[in-house]
């Protein structure tokens, strides 16, 4: 049973079909998941990850990987030789004059000084053609995050996003974004002939999620089974679903810190009213009461968990997403 780059291909299997191939052989991974060495990740105990690592091994995960944004801090805490543990980063890289927006790479199986010198190029040089030329021609395998996702403060350059899909082998199904959006990533995926992966891009722990499927003893092997479209995607429950219970956990991971900490950190849920509430009530003097920051965890909680926020922030991307569509209708 094989995956096709072709488009008509069906990349998608339900948990029943996964559980078979996974009994077949198959291995099973998440290829974007952020500890607390990422600055937006709660510092505390869980995020760590020596912690997220046993979790992700006990969930069934082949290979473990951690691409936090701009370092590989993870790596030094836990070794760069660990068996099945895959060192990654999640590099940002700006390129103004050629591009107009940020992306986000993931990049693989690269070491300490291949990440200084790939931090190098994104930060001074901002040269996207000398970033994916290194990555070429030092074999590091890399991945187009999240492709219709922007950084606050950009102005996407919708246009160029099909042709940066070329540039990659892999692009990225991400269960934070809109389905819409990931349905049109996976629809340019085919159409150019690249590997589709599908990631949970969890900032709380809950890696694994969604995942992708596909055969490798090594993860080199299982990589260009991705990229020649040997492959599968798991991705059960919709966008709604899976941003209610990563912000839920958020949500607990945040109350859970002291005050200190919870001044240096910088998370956003998108939803503007609903990030200013938690910054308000989790950085007051509410802290100094445990019961009632027991009780307004809970309700925070609650309301995360009626939807409400998700549908927000899906509402508020409607806009964006009817402008990728008219889009990509004009260069069908």
């Amino acid at each position: 049973m094989q995956g096709k780059t072709g488009n008509n291909a069906k990349t998608t299997v339900s948990a029943e079909v996964a559980e078979t191939l996974l009994q077949e052989g198959w291995r099973k991974v998440d290829l974007h998941v952020h500890s607390s060495c990422s600055y937006d990740v709660p510092p505390v105990q869980t995020m760590h990850p020596r912690v997220l690592f046993e979790k992700a091994r006990s969930q069934g995960l082949d290979f473990v990987t951690f691409t936090d944004h701009d370092t590989v801090k993870a790596y030094d805490l836990l070794g760069w030789d660990k068996e099945r543990l895959v060192p990654g980063v999640e590099i940002s890289i700006s390129d103004p004059e050629h591009i107009g927006h940020t992306l986000h790479v993931n990049v693989f199986e690269l070491d300490s000084e291949e990440f200084k010198e790939l931090e190098l190029i994104a930060d001074q040089e901002h040269d996207f053609k000398s970033f994916i030329h290194y990555l070429r021609t030092h074999d590091l395998p890399h991945m187009y995050n999240h492709p219709f996702q922007f950084t606050v403060g950009d102005r996407p350059n919708l246009w160029a996003i099909p042709e940066l899909i070329k540039q990659f082998p892999i692009v990225e199904y991400n269960m934070q974004n809109l389905t819409e959006k990931n349905l049109m990533v996976a629809t340019l995926a085919r159409k150019y002939g690249k590997g589709i992966a599908a990631t949970t891009d969890s900032h709380t722990g809950g890696m694994g999620a969604v995942y992708t499927l596909a055969k490798g003893e090594t993860f080199r092997e299982f990589f260009e089974n991705i990229k020649k479209g040997n492959s599968y995607i798991v991705v059960e429950g919709g966008t709604r679903q899976h941003l209610t219970k990563e912000w839920s956990s958020w949500i607990e991971l945040i109350f859970s810190m002291d005050r200190q900490l919870r001044e240096d950190y910088n998370f956003t849920t998108n939803v503007w009213s609903f990030d200013r509430l938690i910054n308000f009530f989790t950085n007051g003097k509410i802290r100094e009461f445990p019961r009632i920051n027991s009780l307004t965890m809970k309700f925070f909680q609650n309301f995360s968990r009626s939807g409400l926020p998700a549908y927000i922030y899906i509402k508020t991307e409607k806009p964006l997403v009817s402008r990728i569509e008219e889009i990509l209708n004009q260069i069908a």
